[in-house]
């Protein structure tokens, strides 16, 4: 790992991801989790100060030490009981059928194997539990569509690997998962290139 992504690029994603837009959003979603939570991308743990109080844990993965030392910061300062794991969420470490709930918050555009992850989502989460999601995407605007697949390959070099293109909907569903809530738009101010949300809820199927 070079210089940027493991000194700068942390940063650049914990400042972008504090924007006031942002956190509504994450309020709107994060506090309908239940029981033994996963979160995928836990990052520097800005979802932690919206979950219930009442939630039996949280457990945080993410691939970035970086991240998850800003994380253990925030954790200290919640009530549920938090636990971080350094790993990736193509091959998540956890018994099959072990979470209520699984949260992922603007995660899924920059995970290498997104179809993997979505597949171990699937894995972990019991039958009656939920996947909770805030994620960007393919607009269903055409003519943003293609801008998001022309400036896809040079977004991705200094974004993390940040994808503006994928269709989330889709891949949710290609993964066996049942998605019984849906919201999709343009849900966040800003270029439309970023602005274009999934915003819903999953289940196991």
């Amino acid at each position: 790992m070079g210089f940027y992504d493991d000194r700068i690029l942390p940063h650049l994603i914990d400042l972008s991801m504090r924007n006031r837009r942002v956190a509504e959003r994450r309020q709107g979603i994060v506090p309908n989790a239940r029981g033994r939570v996963l979160e995928i991308g836990i990052g520097s743990g800005l979802n932690l100060p919206f979950y219930d109080p009442g939630v039996e844990a949280v457990v945080g993965v993410d691939p970035s030490a970086k991240l998850l030392a800003m994380a253990r910061r925030a954790a200290e300062r919640v009530a549920p009981a938090v636990e971080l794991v350094e790993h990736s969420a193509e091959a998540l470490p956890f018994d099959t059928a072990s979470f209520d709930t699984v949260v992922s918050t603007w995660t899924l555009c920059s995970i290498p194997d997104v179809n993997a992850a979505l597949t171990e989502i699937r894995r972990v989460l019991k039958p009656a539990g939920s996947f909770l999601f805030i994620e960007h995407g393919a607009a269903a605007e055409p003519a943003v569509a293609r801008w998001q697949d022309r400036l896809n390959p040079v977004w991705g070099r200094f974004s993390g690997g940040c994808h503006l293109n994928r269709p989330i909907d889709a891949l949710v569903r290609q993964a066996g998962l049942a998605i019984a809530e849906l919201e999709t738009g343009y849900l966040l101010k800003g270029p439309r290139l970023l602005a274009y949300h999934y915003d819903g809820r999953a289940t196991a199927g």
